[in-house]
């Protein structure tokens, strides 16, 4: 081989070296992403899903907390119509 062919195989090892220390970065830096989206991912569903203190836990609460408040106000729209039946009734007779 000669020197010029020798030095161009040099040159394109080197490009060679290169290019993969370029490839290894970048899959190390899309494993470093992918381990904070699972962990981020992780997070996620605990928020969500903690039976105890999750976003459906907190949602089932404040749908209790309606109903309770609805059946409240049903209490008090049946003793105010009861009240103005009475008195009704009441000036009447």
């Amino acid at each position: 081989m000669s020197p010029a062919e020798q030095q161009n195989v040099d040159q394109l090892a080197a490009r060679v070296e290169f290019l993969e220390d370029r490839i290894m970065d970048a899959l190390m830096v899309l494993k470093e992403n992918q381990e904070r989206m699972s962990n981020d991912i992780s997070k996620i569903k605990e928020a969500v899903y903690n039976p105890d203190n999750g976003l459906y836990a907190r949602l089932r609460l404040l749908e209790e907390d309606v109903k309770q408040k609805n059946k409240f106000l049903w209490l008090l729209l049946s003793m105010g119509i009861g009240a103005i039946v009475t008195a009704v009734v009441s000036h009447m007779g």
